[in-house]
């Protein structure tokens, strides 16, 4: 009980602050920063459990690497490797190299000059990827650049926590303590010591690398039928607490043996990221962290030492700018060099010049070990601080002055699907409209296999139990993996008329036996994708526009009846219209006085037939109702010509 008590401080500031940060579009970050703020230096009501309370909502960061993993495959990881191992290791090394070289001029001390350059090397995890996702920003090229970097960072802080202690200079006083603002380093600490510690040096490698191994090995052919028996007794509490003992178990093993529980829990979601159950455990894990996340940042906000900052405010926010400089030049530098567009450089440039959360970490055991004293970590604290409190603006200065400039940013192409089965119908695009198409088809029991470049449309749809697969349908190379030689049909829903035209022009050509039913904005886009070679072209608002029209008869009180009527008449004019037109219409249809003038003498005939068939009240419903079995009739007699709509 006593815990709801110390927390409530927080949610209450959070609920107040965070959608007040949103509406004038700073981000839940900067939010919960803020809340931190007024909770801590302004108002004083953070209690002496912050100490617990901060070390246990850092499970947070470990529950976010574990979802990350989870949407990354291990050959999408491995696809990552250059960016890996290129852009992080050049931007740590090279970060460090200029700090190392500043700390050296000012103050003679390579060892001090080190430590620095590690704790500010880093960047925040929680912070940058929260935000990226916040914002939709994830996979552009600029953002999977800055996941990579911040992955080679986490996997960095191992080396470094060994590195440490070698760096120490003089004996550390047992008495001397190390605060964090108001909350003590040694809450934070999560490395004082491991089950390999009285191991030589290449065993604990060899024991590391077999624990990895185990939790691969383990999470492929344990955790599997584990989860499937789980979901077999169709218990939803007992799936979640088996998601969160999975997340626990993996990153305290991890800690055992002295790696990052964070790191610990990407290698398990990256493992089970191929699972059936795999947008379960996201769901049942994403609440837990998004809780724990956000108190995290409330209590770095609680923590920034107003006292300090005002007694030094030169000193500390000068050093926080030159420390975002430099980590911005470097990371600018290796986005020119690896030629991004220019809005995806200004993108990872922006995205990862703070201090991170696993400096606090890096400092208090620099302290603990003599390799920094505390005045210097009490200041560098701060200005990591302050530099994850500029985060949340920079990302508003990218999306809100940067970005509209340039332009859309590029998404990160990632690799198709494999795709499993076949159907009698392919449909590429699954936005409403192919979705309804698809809904329909289902419904009678066909099989269908749906294509679509949308990866979080396709995970919504595989949660409902469609088989559907991520990949570009313009390929024809992935249509010959659907199996477009043995189906029947195609349904072409592409947003974007151009592709739908080469699409069409390609499996015309090509599979002149598939039947091709394609999606159309409007006239033009029809008439384009109709000369393509697709049989029959959907417009796709027509139905839903005369239906429209007839519901607006009706209330305005045209009998029903005869407002169906008029609508079908309406329908089958416009058909015609299409038709008669199509051997006029050109690209510039508008500088084309035939088929101006055409259309307009096909505006006025549909005027005299509504007014010659509906221009009397009827006196009966029986008079309006052999007016609509007219329209069937007529209807029934054309079912075999090609309905272009």
């Amino acid at each position: 009980m006593e815990v709801l008590v110390y927390i409530l401080p927080y949610l209450v500031g959070a609920v107040i602050l965070v959608p007040i940060a949103n509406r004038i579009g700073l981000g839940s970050v900067l939010g919960y920063l803020i809340a931190g703020v007024a909770l801590g230096p302004a108002l004083g009501l953070v209690t002496e459990h912050a100490v617990d309370l901060q070390h246990f909502s850092e499970f947070g960061v470990v529950m976010m690497l574990f979802l990350i993993g989870l949407e990354l495959r291990p050959r999408e990881l491995w696809k990552l490797r250059a960016q890996l191992l290129g852009l992080g290791g050049l931007q740590v090394f090279g970060t460090m190299a200029l700090i190392v070289g500043g700390v050296w001029l000012l103050d003679g001390s390579i060892s001090v000059g080190i430590t620095l350059g590690m704790v500010l090397a880093l960047s925040s995890t929680a912070i940058v990827l929260q935000t990226l996702q916040e914002r939709n920003l994830e996979r552009r090229i600029g953002g999977r650049a800055a996941f990579a970097v911040l992955l080679f960072q986490d996997i960095a802080v191992i080396p470094m926590l060994a590195l440490l202690p070698l760096l120490s200079q003089t004996h550390q006083d047992e008495d001397e303590t190390f605060e964090i603002g108001q909350v003590h380093a040694d809450a934070v600490v999560h490395h004082t010591g491991t089950l390999l510690d009285t191991l030589p040096a290449w065993a604990q490698g060899i024991s590391i690398l077999a624990v990895i191994a185990g939790i691969i090995l383990a999470g492929r052919f344990l955790a599997y039928p584990v989860f499937r028996f789980i979901a077999s007794g169709r218990s939803g509490e007992v799936f979640t607490a088996a998601a969160l003992a999975l997340v626990i178990g993996t990153s305290m093993l991890m800690t055992l043996v002295g790696l990052s529980p964070a790191l610990g829990a990407f290698l398990a979601g990256v493992v089970l990221s191929g699972s059936e159950y795999r947008h379960q455990l996201e769901s049942d894990i994403a609440p837990f962290k998004g809780l724990l996340l956000g108190i995290f940042f409330v209590t770095v906000g609680a923590g920034v030492d107003f006292e300090l900052l005002l007694s030094k405010p030169l000193l500390i926010l000068g050093a926080a700018i030159l420390i975002i400089a430099i980590k911005a030049g470097v990371l600018a530098i290796l986005a020119i060099g690896s030629r991004f567009p220019a809005r995806d450089a200004w993108l990872f440039s922006l995205a990862l010049p703070q201090g991170g959360e696993f400096g606090f970490v890096l400092l208090a055991l620099a302290v603990s070990t003599g390799a920094l004293t505390s005045d210097i970590a009490q200041l560098t604290t701060l200005v990591i601080a302050l530099t994850m409190f500029l985060t949340p603006i920079f990302f508003t200065l990218y999306e809100k002055v940067i970005d509209p400039r340039l332009g859309p940013g590029k998404a990160v192409a990632q690799e198709a699907d494999t795709i499993d089965h076949e159907g009698a119908v392919i449909i590429a695009g699954v936005g409403r409209f192919g979705q309804i198409v698809n809904r329909l088809l289902r419904s009678d029991g066909i099989e269908t296999v749906v294509l679509d470049e949308d990866a979080r449309q396709i995970d919504t749809l595989r949660r409902f139990g469609v088989r559907a697969y991520y990949g570009d349908a313009s390929r024809m190379s992935l249509l010959e993996a659907a199996g477009i030689e043995r189906s029947k049909v195609f349904v072409a829903a592409l947003r974007d008329t151009n592709r739908q035209v080469r699409m069409v022009e390609d499996i015309r050509r090509r599979w002149p036996h598939v039947h091709i039913i394609a999606r159309a904005t409007d006239r033009t886009s029809a008439y384009r994708i109709s000369a393509a070679g697709a049989q029959t072209v959907v417009r796709e608002m027509l139905g839903g526009s005369i239906e429209a029209g007839r519901e607006a008869l009706e209330q305005l009180g045209t009998h029903p009846y005869r407002a169906e009527g008029i609508s079908r008449a309406f329908r089958k004019h416009d058909d015609e219209t299409f038709e008669v037109l199509r051997e006029m219409w050109t690209e510039d249809f508008l500088n084309n006085p035939d088929y101006m003038s055409r259309s307009r003498e096909r505006s006025e005939e549909l005027s005299d037939i509504l007014r010659s068939d509906f221009s009397q009240t009827p006196e009966s419903d029986e008079w309006a109702l052999q007016a609509a079995e007219r329209f069937d009739r007529d209807e029934e007699s054309n079912e075999n010509q090609v309905v272009a709509q």
